[in-house]
């Protein structure tokens, strides 16, 4: 008899953990196919310490043929979808249009970087949500602290060595942490720039960096920064960006020649044409099994699906790493129950077990169990829980990390991505992007 195909749009956190679930408890019943636009699937959570040249890129991207071996793999980007013939329509790597027919369909397309209408915003800005942008950032930190030790304008060597980050939320946070760092070796291994610093702004519209974790852990995290010296802005965004610099919204005007953006994510705004019903958002709406609402068959998890939250009644889960992996998990066995291989469909129901933020150096924030932690015992865990996490390469991501701690870092650029190809607005269509799911990371 012909398996059932079940079909899986997107290798993020929630689809990857979907194909692995499926295939390795299901494999002999069921056929699974993963639509991706790359044969790799992004560990985003140390998407900070590749910019920061802690990390190898390689060793956070997981091949999906090696780890998910009873998975077919089918390079394309989601192009669209027809839930009455139940086909999937996508453009592989080289242009060319393919369709694919399905039993069962699960949506995990993810997310994309949230634009907001600032003026200069996306010209001017860069985002943070894969390796194209980790890479960039890092050979721009670099190339900037070159630029500035010959310039002979104070003002310009000041904007050079200034650095804005947008968004004090988990990614930010760790961008602002990790980037400091990397600028303050670079400058100090230049005699050309004896006695200078790097000035780094961590801009929250919110009271609070890094708002979705408990208050100790914030205070922790604010206090590693200041101390350092980075100007943490609170109640304080960006009006306009150009490229000589951003003015903010209390009118101060800073000079800088690098804006991170990382005020948030939404869900990729290919699901605005699947003619699926969506929730407050944009997200996908779905009933407490993941299943589609009125569209038997068709399920979504992870930050395209507005999952309901059973521990907080009336709301939907955040858009996090942690549910996006534990919602794979779940939306597999109920996919498997719907075809009669697994008893009965179960809701999605769980509570964070605690929250981890590397600080970078032998700095961290975290509270497993709802145990607050700092200093070396807070990075153990969290990089414990990062070894932990990652389904490949851990042997050579504990390796980097032993390197960095008993050698200099590499300071030299690579010259792999080009500004141009990493805008800020991820959305674009026409761009080959893997839109994975962005992440707190989360234990």
């Amino acid at each position: 008899m012909k398996r059932p195909r079940i079909v899986i749009l997107g290798a993020g956190f929630a689809g990857f953990q979907a194909a692995r679930t499926l295939s390795r408890t299901y494999g002999d019943a069921v056929e699974v196919v993963l639509v991706n636009p790359t044969d790799f699937a992004v560990y985003l959570p140390l998407l900070p310490e590749v910019a920061a040249g802690i990390v190898d890129p390689r060793h956070i991207s997981v091949s999906i043929t090696a780890t998910l071996p009873g998975v077919r793999l089918v390079l394309g980007t989601v192009t669209g979808l027809d839930p009455k013939t139940a086909t999937v329509e996508y453009i592989d790597p080289e242009a060319r249009p393919g369709t694919l027919g399905y039993d069962r369909l699960i949506v995990a397309v993810g997310s994309v970087t949230k634009v907001l209408p600032i003026e200069g915003a996306t010209r001017h800005s860069h985002g943070f949500k894969g390796i194209p942008e980790a890479l960039y950032l890092r050979d721009h930190m670099i190339r900037q602290v070159e630029l500035a030790a010959v310039a002979d304008d104070p003002a310009e060597r000041a904007a050079r060595l200034t650095f804005v980050v947008v968004g004090a939320g988990y990614s930010g946070t760790e961008v602002a942490a990790a980037g400091q760092l990397l600028t303050r070796a670079l400058i100090r291994r230049n005699p050309l720039l004896r006695g200078e610093r790097a000035r780094w702004l961590l801009l929250q519209l919110g009271d609070h960096v890094l708002p979705e974790m408990r208050p100790r852990m914030r205070a922790t995290a604010e206090r590693v920064l200041t101390r350092r010296g980075v100007e943490v802005r609170l109640g304080t965004s960006i009006n306009r960006a150009a490229s000589e610099g951003v003015t903010l919204t209390d009118g101060e005007f800073v000079g800088a020649r690098t804006v991170v953006w990382t005020t948030g994510v939404r869900p990729d705004p290919v699901v605005d044409g699947f003619g699926l019903p969506t929730a407050a958002g944009g997200r996908v709406a779905v009933d407490e099994y993941m299943a589609v609402r009125d569209h038997p068959g068709i399920y979504a998890a992870g930050d395209v699906a507005a999952v309901p939250d059973l521990t907080r009644p009336g709301q939907i889960t955040p858009m996090t790493g942690q549910h996006a992996t534990r919602q794979g998990k779940v939306v597999a066995r109920n996919v498997a129950a719907s075809l009669g291989l697994h008893g009965r469909a179960r809701p999605y129901r769980h509570r964070n077990l605690g929250f981890v933020v590397d600080l970078g150096g032998w700095k961290a924030a975290a509270d497993p169990l709802g145990v607050p932690l700092s200093g070396v015992l807070a990075k153990a865990v969290t990089r414990g829980y990062h070894l932990w996490s990652i389904p490949a390469n851990r042997p050579r991501i504990l390796t980097d990390w032993v390197l960095d701690a008993v050698l200099p870092r590499l300071s030299v650029q690579l010259g792999l991505v080009r500004s141009g190809a990493v805008p800020l607005d991820t959305a674009d269509p026409e761009l080959p992007y893997d839109h994975s799911p962005a992440s707190v990371t989360t234990l």
